[in-house]
C-alpha cells in the first residue's frame, strides 16, 4: 500500500494582544457593524514583543506540536515555513526556526504563495513523507501581518492579525492527505500586493514616504476571484474523491472572508455546522489560518474524518487538499 502522509500533531500560537473593531473605530473612520456584516471579524491578535518577527510565534507552536507528541526537535527531518513575512530578506527563517526547536541539522526551507502557502506546503510536506526519504515533517504557517499593514488603510487593517500554527507529518498507510488540487494564476497580482521593496522596486526614501511596503488590495477584484475559485476547486475534489456532503466531517476553508467561506461550504453542500471557523477572533492570519483552524478545532476530529481544506491567495494561487484524519481527540 502506498505510503501517505498523516497529520500526528498539531500546535499553534496567537498574541496576548487583541485589537478589536471598537478599537479600530478610534484609528480609521469604520465601525463594528461595517467591519462584521462584509468580514465576519471582530478582533484580531497582534504581536506587539518587541524585535519578534514570524520565527517568535512558529516557533511557539513547534514547541507545543511537539511537547504533544512527546517528541524531541532533533527528531524531526524537515522543517517548512510557509509566511509572507519572513524575519528579514535573504537569511531562511525556517533555518532559524528548526535550530531554535533543536533540529539543528534539519532540512528546511520557506515556501511563499500568500495566504495558499499553508497549503502547498502541507503538500509539498507530504510529497516528502510519500517518498519514504523523510519520516517526521513539520509544516509551520505564520504570518506577522502587522508588520506589513497601513493602519491608516482601512480597507485592509481591519482585515489582518497575527499568528502562527504547525503540523507533524508522519507516514500512514491510510490516513493523511489522500488528494490535491493547487492553481496559480499570476494576472492576479495586480490585485493584491506590496509595491515596493522587492527587485523590480527597492526601497527609497521616496517609496517609504509614499507608503508602498504595506499591503494594497483591491477588495471587489479579490473577491470575486475567491469566492468561485475556492468554491470550484473544493466541488471539485469532491466530486474527483466520490465525496458527498456527508462524508465530509468539516470543511476547512483559509479565514478571508466569512462571506467567501459560506459560498465554499453552500457549493460543497455542507451547513455550518461542519465548518471550522476562527476568523471573528483571529482575522486573517494569511499562512497561520489553516493550521490554527486545526489547532482550535483538535478536540472535535475523530480518527477517520474527512477533512476538505481550501485556500486562496495573492498573486493568485488557490487550492484545495482532501485529508483524513489519524488520531482521536486525547
Amino acid at each position: 500500500m502506498a505510503v501517505k502522509a498523516a497529520i500526528t500533531s498539531v500546535g499553534g500560537y496567537v498574541p496576548e494582544y487583541r485589537l478589536t473593531n471598537q478599537i479600530l473605530e478610534s484609528m480609521v473612520d469604520t465601525n463594528d457593524e461595517w467591519i462584521t456584516s462584509r468580514t465576519g471579524i471582530k478582533e484580531r491578535r497582534i504581536l506587539k514583543e518587541e524585535g519578534a518577527g514570524t520565527s517568535f510565534m512558529a516557533i511557539k507552536a513547534i514547541e507545543e506540536l511537539l511537547e504533544k507528541r512527546g517528541i524531541e526537535g532533533s527528531e524531526i527531518d524537515l522543517v517548512i515555513c510557509s509566511t509572507t513575512t519572513p524575519d528579514m530578506p535573504v537569511a531562511s527563517t525556517a533555518a532559524y526556526i528548526a535550530t531554535k526547536i533543536g533540529a539543528e541539522n534539519a532540512f528546511s526551507f520557506d515556501l511563499q504563495s500568500a495566504c495558499s502557502g499553508f497549503l502547498y506546503g502541507l503538500v509539498t510536506g507530504s510529497q516528502f513523507i510519500e517518498t519514504g526519504k523523510h519520516k517526521k515533517v513539520i509544516v509551520v504557517g505564520g504570518d506577522k501581518m502587522s508588520s506589513i499593514i497601513d493602519y491608516s488603510d482601512r480597507t485592509t487593517c481591519v482585515i489582518f492579525g497575527d499568528g502562527a500554527g504547525a503540523v507533524l507529518l508522519e507516514p500512514s498507510e491510510e490516513f493523511g492527505v489522500q488528494d490535491s488540487i493547487l492553481k496559480s494564476d499570476g494576472n492576479g497580482r495586480e490585485f493584491l500586493y506590496i509595491k515596493s521593496g522587492g527587485s523590480m522596486r527597492p526601497p527609497t526614501h521616496e517609496t517609504v514616504e509614499n507608503k508602498e511596503h504595506f499591503v494594497h488590495q483591491e477588495g471587489q477584484q479579490v473577491f470575486k476571484f475567491a469566492v468561485t475559485n475556492m468554491a470550484n476547486v473544493s466541488a471539485k475534489i469532491m466530486e474527483r474523491n466520490g465525496l458527498v456532503s456527508d462524508d465530509i466531517a468539516y470543511l476547512v476553508p483559509h479565514q478571508a472572508n466569512k462571506r467567501i467561506i459560506d459560498a465554499t461550504a453552500n457549493r460543497m453542500g455542507i451547513g455550518p455546522d461542519k465548518v471550522m471557523l476562527n476568523i471573528h477572533r483571529y482575522g486573517n492570519t494569511t499562512n497561520g489560518t489553516l493550521p490554527l483552524c486545526l489547532w482550535d478545532y483538535e478536540k472535535e476530529l475523530k480518527k477517520g474524518d474527512n477533512l476538505i481544506f481550501s485556500a486562496f491567495g495573492g498573486g493568485f494561487t488557490w487550492g484545495s487538499v482532501y485529508l483524513k484524519w489519524a488520531y482521536n481527540p486525547s
